[in-house]
Order: C-alpha cells, then structure tokens, then sequence
C-alpha cells in the first residue's frame, strides 16, 4: 500500500470513530459547522489565507529549485557550459515565491481595524472568507506550478548537457508551466476583488 492511501484510510477512519462516539453519546449536535464559520472570527481566517499565500508559494518554489538545482549541478560536473544558461530556470522557480509575497501584500491591504463589537458583519466575514480562499488558491497554484517548473527545468538541464538545440524547446515548455502561477494570481484577485476592505 502507498503511503497517502494508509494516511487517507487513517483519517477517515478517525474521523468515523470521532463521528460514531459524538453520535452514541448524544453529543452530534456539537459538530457544527455553521457555528465554527460564523464565530471565528474573519481577522483569523483572512489571516490563515494569507499565511497560506505565502507559505505555500514560498514551498513550491524551494522545491523547484531543489528539484532544477540537483539536475543542473549533476549534469554541470561532465557539461560545465550548461551552468550559466540554465540558471533561468531557477529564476522561473523564484518568480513562484514572489507571486506569493505579492499576493498577501495585496489581501493585507484589505485589514482594517474594526472594533470588536462591528467585526462580525456580513462584509467582514465575506471578506475573511473571500482572503481565505483567495490565499489557499493562490498557494496551491503556486505550489503546483513551483513542481512543474522544477521538473521541466532539470528536464531542460539534461537535454542542454546531451544537445544544445534542445535547451530552447524545452525552454518554450518551462515558460507554459510558469505560466499557472499567474493564472493562480489572477483567480485570487478575481475571488477577492468584490471584497471591501474590513470596516
């Protein structure tokens, strides 16, 4: 069995003991998740959202810069003319990381201060909620495309050590795969572009 099988098997299977034993005692009213939106307040979830912007992004791409940088450095020991050219391929990478910082510059304009008597009206939690997703998005995209950048970098590394001609061509892929973390960018300002700022 592969590992997210036995950690997804593991969860659910807590999940329906922890279900089962709220049911049995009576206590199943207690797991409601209205009553978790609606009293957490919208500070932590906008909050949360952008702490995932940029943790996430930051993620993606540190890891595709590990993968591109093992690549490049490996094949560079028998080809060393290939290390100046591929190094954009690590600058793809960054540009993920910076998507991310971008991102949460933008949402943390959004916070206010709002008394705490006023903090939990409809705008407040539709803007928390809308920062939520907006960052969680941003993040996953970012962290995706940071992956896809890595592999087709290293990929383009390989290809340049064996044939040259092959570095741009592979180049015109890398820059497609980059090109998910601005779609990423552009859904989270679309998600959060009718949210007001906190007032």
């Amino acid at each position: 069995m592969g590992y997210y099988t036995i950690v997804s098997g593991t969860s659910a299977s807590a999940l329906a003991i922890v279900g089962l034993y709220m049911l049995l005692n009576n206590t199943g009213e207690q797991f409601n998740v209205g009553q978790l939106l609606e009293e957490t307040s919208p500070y932590a979830w906008a909050l949360a959202g952008m702490g995932l912007c940029i943790g996430l992004s930051v993620v993606g791409a540190a890891w595709g810069i590990f993968i591109t940088g093992s690549a490049l450095l490996g094949a560079a020991v028998k080809t060393p003319r290939i290390q100046s050219r591929n190094l954009i391929s690590i600058i793809f990478c960054e540009v993920v990381a910076i998507y991310g910082i971008i991102m949460a510059i933008v949402y943390s304009s959004k916070l206010n201060y709002v008394p705490a008597d006023a903090l939990y009206s409809p705008s407040n939690l539709f803007t928390g909620y809308a920062i939520f997703w907006g960052g969680l998005t941003v993040g996953i995209c970012n962290l995706l495309c940071g992956l896809a950048v890595g592999v087709t970098g290293s990929s383009a590394a390989l290809a340049d050590a064996q044939d040259p001609q092959l570095f741009v061509k592979v180049l015109v892929v890398e820059i497609f795969g980059s090109v998910l973390g601005l779609f990423g960018l552009i859904v989270g300002l679309l998600t959060t572009g009718k949210a007001a700022d906190f007032k």
